[in-house]
């Protein structure tokens, strides 16, 4: 787990087992969420994602990174596919949810996301965030894996300019991982995925947990 300090990433094998696993994806085939063509998001509620975001298996994971009181608050079904082939471009993830409005010039800008609002937050924030993606299928070269920029957690929130400059100039890692792993990603690493080359589906739960819900001077995370 000291490479997710180092290189902002790590991938840990055989979290779940590959029964876990299908009945899981099973479940969140006919679950009742908003989908879109890339997945669904906010789907913590659902009982099912509920059960994995706080079992024991991953929330010692969890702690491991951001100390005892990690607790889950953000979930994501991302689900590529040969009717659903996305790329996502070279990026951080800067954006967290939260329960009002504050006036501070570190925040920001502004957006809502599927009725729950948003603001971009500052480095110190996203330090206290680490994101397990958990996989439900087996996640190879040819049906477009999570790719990182390793270290690039470490510089801050960059620019986009700054982005594009760390992706020419360094080497991406593929993220590959069988169904039942889970990869750890800071949140400022810069990370990408390119479209599947095959028709082998890719879904992934990622779920967010933060060292606590409550960031400082009124600044509440929301969950969802």
């Amino acid at each position: 787990m000291a490479a997710l300090r180092t290189d902002g990433y790590d991938i840990l094998s055989g979290v779940f087992t590959l029964a876990e696993m299908r009945q899981l994806a099973d479940v969140l085939s006919y679950a009742d969420v908003d989908r879109t063509r890339a997945g669904a998001r906010h789907i913590l509620g659902v009982a099912a994602v509920r059960a994995v975001a706080t079992d024991s298996r991953i929330l010692a994971i969890a702690h491991s990174f951001i100390g005892p009181s990690a607790i889950p608050f953000r979930a994501t079904l991302f689900d590529k596919s040969p009717d659903a082939n996305w790329l996502v471009v070279w990026h951080q993830d800067t954006a967290l949810p939260l329960r009002q409005r504050n006036d501070s010039p570190e925040w920001g800008p502004w957006s809502t996301k599927g009725g729950l609002l948003y603001a971009h937050a500052p480095a110190w924030a996203l330090e206290q965030v680490v994101a397990l993606r958990v996989s439900l299928d087996d996640s190879l070269k040819t049906n477009g894996p999570l790719r990182v920029l390793p270290g690039t957690h470490q510089e801050g929130v960059l620019t986009e300019d700054q982005i594009e400059q760390r992706a020419r100039e360094m080497r991406p890692v593929d993220c590959l991982a069988s169904a039942g792993s889970v990869v750890a990603i800071r949140p400022l690493t810069v990370h990408a995925s390119s479209k599947a080359r095959s028709d082998h589906r890719r879904r992934v739960l990622h779920i967010e947990y933060a060292a606590s819900t409550n960031l400082g001077a009124g600044i509440k995370l929301v969950a969802g």
